[in-house]
């Protein structure tokens, strides 16, 4: 099919969201970004890339917190820094989104692009001993740290999506196209759902 469309996938730590994401986007032939979305923030936006980094899919703070976080004076009245990397953030995205098909992980991409029906939500869990497992491996952390990084990450993850998706909630059925269990159909199991899932919508190879 040759319209655009964008998948915009919401992922708990340690679901391998991410690499479903890429190998995803590998089969279909389009782009992918996740980190590399934070350098295309930057340069659009002309921000340096550390700052776009430390707020990357940060929750929400009061403006007290901000000004006094903050590294620089900044004034009641202008807006926190982590608001302004959203906005930015929003920019990039709607411009990559009119670039061509592609998959973008997480910072609220599907609410972002509303609700047109070229977005495909999708949302990648799983149980929380396969996610313990994976973390483990993939970051040589205990049992007890890997649970502590995935309860921690997902808290941060459900704060920042619920506050700036307004109608849509983290992780619930209604506010995605699909949900798909990592753990119990593997990597590419979920890459391949997620292919023919598309075919059935029209879109893809």
């Amino acid at each position: 099919m040759s319209k655009n469309y964008v998948i915009a996938v919401s992922r708990q730590y340690g679901s391998g969201g991410h690499e479903i994401g890429r190998k995803l986007a590998d089969k279909l032939g389009i782009k992918f970004y996740d980190k590399e979305l934070l350098s295309k923030i930057a340069k659009d936006s002309g921000m340096s890339k550390t700052l776009v980094e430390y707020y990357d899919e940060m929750p929400s703070r009061s403006l007290l917190f901000s000004l006094a976080m903050d590294a620089y004076p900044m004034s009641f009245t202008e807006m926190p820094i982590n608001q302004k990397v959203f906005q930015a953030q929003v920019k990039s995205i709607k411009k990559i989104a009119a670039e061509g098909p592609c998959v973008i992980i997480g910072r609220c991409a599907d609410s972002i692009l509303g609700e047109d029906d070229n977005v495909i939500s999708v949302f990648i869990h799983a149980d929380m001993d396969a996610k313990i497992a994976r973390v483990k491996e993939r970051d040589g952390l205990s049992e007890d740290k890997a649970r502590e990084r995935i309860t921690k990450t997902d808290k941060k993850r459900a704060s920042f999506y619920n506050f700036y998706s307004l109608d849509k909630r983290w992780g619930e059925v209604d506010s995605h196209d699909i949900t798909i269990n990592s753990g119990k159909l593997g990597i590419e199991g979920s890459v391949e759902l997620l292919y023919n899932y598309l075919k059935i919508r029209g879109y893809g190879k």
